[in-house]
């Protein structure tokens, strides 16, 4: 089996699928363009100091940057760290 590893200050992200009904549960059609998803979970990382993410984590990141790739029918996302904006955490009920 092969694995992805992101090099220098690069992440790798499983993208979180885009919804395509709509709240009513109309489903768009494949021509409609579609919005790139800006959510996901970090798969790996490179080479950085002084993180605050870490494999596994839900991430929210700019929309329209990175690159796209499948690789062994997955699909994924390779972001600069610098372009992660939050981690997604659950606050736990009080």
């Amino acid at each position: 089996m092969k694995e992805l590893i992101p090099l220098s200050e690069n992440v790798l992200i499983i993208p979180e699928k885009v919804e395509e009904k709509t709240a009513g549960g109309i489903i768009s059609p494949d021509t409609a363009s579609k919005e790139k998803p800006i959510m996901g979970v970090v798969k790996a990382i490179g080479n950085i100091e002084n993180l605050e993410i870490a494999v596994g984590d839900k991430v929210i990141f700019r929309q329209h940057l990175g690159t796209e790739i499948k690789f062994e029918e997955e699909e994924f996302i390779v972001i600069s760290y610098e372009d992660i904006l939050v981690k997604v955490v659950e606050m736990e009920e009080i």
